[in-house]
């Protein structure tokens, strides 16, 4: 391994040199204290940024193993290192002066929920930390500038260290009280399972977010309270007893006007399959983490699912058994989105009435006598929903305004009254007697084993370079073929969507063998990511500093949107 003082010399040699001469200093240098990694030099100063790493040991680190001594703990401790890292980094960051990326220091920006990245990661026991990054070699042109790069090895980032990645630095209080926070967090999930929850949302909540674009708590909000009749009390390790409305298994119904926070409750629930930082309002919202938003999404490819749960004696005679389409309406998009969903192992499903297809959720009785069963190919959601939760423990928790049908087959019945819920479940019972609905029972479904076998792409499997290109949290592209991901609302990190291309490229050449079925693919990526870690799924000489680790129905989802993946 060479020396700090080998980089100072090798940059002062090729100072105001052409810009290919910065692949010299490619290579591991100890620094005082740790050690730094040149990955992978840039191109040009256009080009994406060089890839940095830096490794401590445990010992120089410091931190105490009662942080990371849990892989919730160790999720929540790297979360917090890397958020003070990037506020540390985003004083120094295009100091170093240049064209084009010169003088760019940059890490991930973490949003509200806590999740595993690639850019700061913890070894669970000797506590050795990997943080991983990008830096913008400067240059005037394609001219090295040499020294403006030594200040950001030699002056910016050993103060970015000291002030981020060493215990010795840092309020201590803060750093206990986050592992505190993610023991408790956990704590609730082990109780949702005792208790036959599927969701917990505390007393004193802040649900409503800043504004469209801001993901921060509002201000002066109305802070959540349960109905008595649902409230649960819970004994937390550290914060001790707190109450909240527990929503148990079955079917759950979210009524209430227009703009009283139907949707609100809603969007929280299904990001409280995360864990969230302190001060999010949404720290004790938890849900089910297979917990999974379902809607419509027209245009949708969709390859050999079985919808006929729902759909069945299409006029075209086209099998709904193992139904494919390029183009799948609101309806087709929507069954194919429950069966999927219930494929990855989901026990709750989400679903918003404003984002669904109408035809898909509910036909009202006037319909029904106008347009006999035998006429309509669907059999709407609504007539299935008690069947999925009796025969399969798959839970509903719906968001429906337009139609009081609902309350016939719903088990609780939440009504939001300027944000505060009120449980009117008796109320509504007693009301919806006066409006029966058809008793007619649709034929039992039986659910059969899920074996979707997956078939590698030729193209992507021979090639030396595949290109993946990411576009935030909408999707990306693999060899020039676009994977849309913006209706899979629970992504909530472009590093998550980074990581499923990843994801797609390693399956691709190691396990789509036209033998493991989808299941098994995902299961055998899961198993590697729990051993390995993201670098599992990495086949390259390094490992990128902007992945962060999906769930596994975010998974399947992308698996399913991959227009060129063969089943």
């Amino acid at each position: 391994m060479k020396r700090a003082e080998d980089l100072r010399e090798l940059l002062k040699k090729i100072d105001h040199k052409s810009y290919p001469a910065y692949k010299d200093t490619a290579g591991k240098y100890q620094f005082p204290g740790y050690v730094l990694s040149i990955d992978h030099v840039q191109g040009d100063p256009f080009a994406a940024p060089s890839k940095i790493s830096i490794l401590i040991s445990g010992k120089e680190t410091g931190f105490l193993k009662e942080l990371f001594d849990t892989k919730w703990k160790r999720i929540a401790l790297q979360d917090m290192i890397l958020r003070q890292f990037y506020r540390q980094v985003e004083q120094y960051s295009f100091q170093a002066k240049g064209s084009g990326k010169s003088g760019l220091m940059s890490v991930s920006r973490c949003g509200q929920e806590i999740l595993e990245r690639s850019d700061c990661q913890i070894e669970k026991e000797s506590g050795d930390l990997h943080f991983r990054m990008e830096i913008g070699f400067p240059a005037s042109g394609r001219t090295i500038q040499a020294r403006e790069l030594e200040k950001i090895f030699f002056d910016f980032l050993p103060e970015c260290v000291k002030k981020s990645l060493l215990y010795s630095s840092l309020d201590k209080k803060k750093w206990k009280k986050n592992a505190e926070l993610s023991e408790d967090q956990q704590a609730i999930r082990n109780e949702l399972k005792k208790r036959n929850l599927v969701a917990f949302i505390a007393n004193g909540s802040i649900l409503p977010r800043e504004s469209g674009v801001s993901k921060r708590p509002m201000k002066n909000a109305v802070k959540f309270q349960s109905p008595i009749s649902m409230e649960v009390t819970l004994n937390l390790p550290f914060y001790g007893e707190i109450k909240g409305m527990g929503i148990t298994k079955g079917i759950t119904l979210i009524v209430g006007g227009g703009y009283h926070g139907k949707s609100t409750l809603l969007e929280a629930l299904e990001l409280g399959v995360y864990n969230h930082i302190e001060g999010d309002g949404r720290e004790y919202v938890i849900t089910d983490q297979t917990a999974l938003k379902i809607r419509a999404e027209d245009g949708r490819s969709v390859k050999n699912v079985d919808i006929s749960m729902f759909i069945n004696g299409l006029p075209n005679g086209k099998d709904t058994k193992s139904f494919y389409t390029e183009d799948a309406s609101g309806s087709t998009s929507q069954a194919a989105n429950v069966i999927e969903g219930i494929e990855t192992g989901s026990k709750l499903l989400l679903i918003d009435e404003d984002t669904s297809a109408t035809n898909f959720m509910i036909r009202d009785e006037l319909m029904q006598r106008v347009v006999k069963r035998d006429a309509e190919p669907i059999i709407p959601f609504i007539d299935r929903m008690e069947e999925l939760s009796e025969q399969y423990g798959v839970s509903t928790i719906l968001v429906a305004g337009s139609s009081g049908s609902y309350f016939h087959k719903a088990d609780c019945i939440v009504q939001m009254n300027h944000y505060r819920p009120e449980e009117i479940t008796t109320f509504a019972k007693e009301e919806a007697k006066k409006f029966p609905i058809s008793e007619k029972k649709v034929p039992a479904y039986q659910m059969t084993e899920f074996r979707r076998i997956v078939f590698s792409n030729r193209e992507w499997k021979g090639a030396e370079r595949v290109k993946i290109k990411t576009m935030g949290r909408d999707g990306f592209s693999i060899n020039r073929e676009n994977v849309d991901l913006r209706y899979v609302e629970q992504i909530v990190d472009g590093g998550q969507v980074n990581a499923l291309g990843y994801l797609v490229l390693y399956a691709q050449r190691n396990l789509f063998d036209g033998k493991r079925s989808m299941q098994e693919v995902v299961t055998r990526l899961e198993r590697l990511m729990k051993e390995k870690g993201l670098s599992g799924i990495c086949e390259g000489t390094y490992l990128p500093s902007n992945l962060t680790m999906p769930r596994t129905q975010e998974i399947f989802a992308c698996f399913n949107r991959v227009r060129g993946l063969k089943l």
